[in-house]
């Protein structure tokens, strides 16, 4: 079954709570009702139906996921043909500009999540219950996961702190910088380690761990490196989270919420979606997206062929590395196997992402590639160490750990010590963040890693220095904005 949040509404961009119906194990009910916002929150359980609502919006991320591998060198846009999914290709090619349906999604979709958050912190203070401090450091978790997405993505974003967003508000709320928005964000998730459980209330909710994790992602962005050392290292030392075994394992659907899974994005295929509102599905679009087209044959269920891995990076993975077949799929070898078969479409590299590909057995009620049910692993105690030793090593702390760090990771993709790393340095540098790609290849990191460390525009082909670091504010909210806000440089 499905943790949380299986399925709400929530309008919250406007004034009025329209509904929440919540299924599964994270809330077991259907509540469905009609009321005055400015009038909620009488209750623990208002509270908790707007948290509900807030995480909802997780599952929306699936398109940043996507887009994060596509926009690196991992992966190629695929599809059908040229013309499948525009603002796909446009990101591949680098050649996107502020008219971008996807883009625009991303943006739409994030905010969201953080007026859900922040309507809640908007009337924090309204009833007093026992436990509010665990559901508002949740909220505040969950609004600097949506930030952080959004600097990511787009660079400075206005800021409200806890209000939601009203109409007109783009006329006269200004971006705040890059900074203002890092140090909210790291006030939210500061907030959240010291509010947080080490063991979440329901499964797929916000941890201590969880916080500290994103929040030495958060320092490792800004090249904080003691900072990301610091609270990376208090995470790895709690023993909380540990490297599941059997790397084969980690993304199969029997697997998720596991020991190595410090946050995940929880989807569900018991619940119909069609195209007419992508953000509605409860299942992971993303995994329909990646599928083998016109797949007939054992394992996988067929896909829409978008996303697929290159050759170059499936033949960076060294000899005798478990993880290469467990991440990417070459069909070519797997119809050989199997007699599975199967069609090609656009840009076909003969890979796919294998992570998160459509597996059989799901319900998947409705179009089955919008409603399947593989969990997103947002992060990893893999992600974590790899963290933990890039920030030992480029802040010049201690490459002692960062070795141990990074050799924990590669000596369970190889099952032995002989492959273990000894350099220092700038040498060292290089094999860590070569590690992060191959552990994390398929998982929508790639993109940013390079841009963070000066790599994109000598490795993404198309890239424009000074531009693609970042992409365009959609068109349409800078007509909005009446002037207010600036287009980001060079779009």
């Amino acid at each position: 079954m499905k943790k949380y949040i299986l399925k709400s509404t929530l309008i919250l961009m406007l004034f009025t709570l329209i509904c929440i119906s919540c299924t599964d194990s994270f809330v077991e009910r259907e509540p469905v009702y009609a009321i005055d916002s400015e009038n909620y929150f009488n209750s623990e359980d208002d509270y908790y139906n707007a948290l509900v609502g807030a995480y909802d919006l997780l599952q929306s991320s699936y398109i940043n996921v996507l887009l994060g591998e596509i926009a690196s060198d991992n992966t190629v846009s695929g599809g059908e043909s040229a013309n499948d999914v525009i603002g796909f290709q446009q990101i591949d090619d680098m050649s996107h500009t502020s008219i971008n349906s996807n883009l625009k999604d991303l943006w739409n979709w994030m905010f969201a999540g953080v007026n859900r958050a922040n309507y809640i912190l908007e009337f924090k203070d309204k009833t007093d219950f026992v436990g509010k401090e665990q559901i508002i450091a949740e909220t505040r978790f969950l609004r600097a996961y949506y930030h952080f997405e959004l600097v990511k993505w787009f660079g400075g974003i206005p800021l409200k702190g806890d209000a939601r967003f009203a109409l007109n508000d783009e006329k006269t709320i200004p971006r705040s910088s890059t900074a203002e928005v890092y140090e909210s964000i790291e006030a939210d998730l500061l907030f959240a380690i010291d509010n947080l459980n080490p063991i979440a209330p329901e499964t797929g909710r916000a941890t201590k761990g969880a916080a500290q994790a994103l929040l030495g992602k958060v320092y490792l962005y800004q090249n904080k490196f003691a900072s990301a050392s610091t609270v990376l290292e208090t995470l790895i030392n709690s023993g909380t989270y540990s490297l599941v075994t059997n790397y084969n394992t980690i993304f199969e659907n029997n697997a998720e919420n596991g020991p190595e899974s410090v946050f995940e994005v929880q989807y569900f295929d018991g619940q119909g979606a069609g195209f007419g509102c992508l953000q509605c599905s409860e299942g992971n679009v993303a995994v329909g997206f990646n599928g083998v087209r016109n797949y007939t044959g054992p394992l996988f269920d067929s896909g829409f062929s978008f996303n697929l891995p290159t050759q170059e990076v499936y033949a960076a993975f060294e000899v005798g590395d478990n993880r290469r077949d467990v991440a990417i799929l070459n069909i070519e070898d797997w119809a050989l196997t199997t007699g599975a078969t199967y069609g090609t479409g656009y840009k076909h590299t003969g890979f796919f992402n294998r992570k998160y590909l459509p597996r059989q057995g799901d319900s998947n009620i409705g179009d089955q590639n919008l409603t399947n049910p593989n969990n997103y692993r947002a992060i990893r105690y893999a992600d974590v160490l790899l963290m933990a030793a890039e920030a030992f090593n480029r802040g010049g702390l201690n490459d002692v750990k960062a070795r141990e760090f990074l050799n924990r990771v590669r000596r369970r993709a190889f099952g032995d010590t002989n492959h273990d790393i000894s350099a220092s340095g700038a040498a060292l540098t290089d094999f860590i963040l070569e590690e992060r790609r191959l552990e994390l290849v398929g998982e929508g990191h790639r993109f940013f890693d390079l841009v963070r460390t000066n790599r994109a525009a000598s490795t993404i082909s198309g890239f424009v220095a000074n531009k693609n670091e970042i992409f365009p504010i959609p068109i349409e909210e800078i007509q909005f904005s009446n002037g207010n806000w600036q287009q980001n440089p060079n779009y």
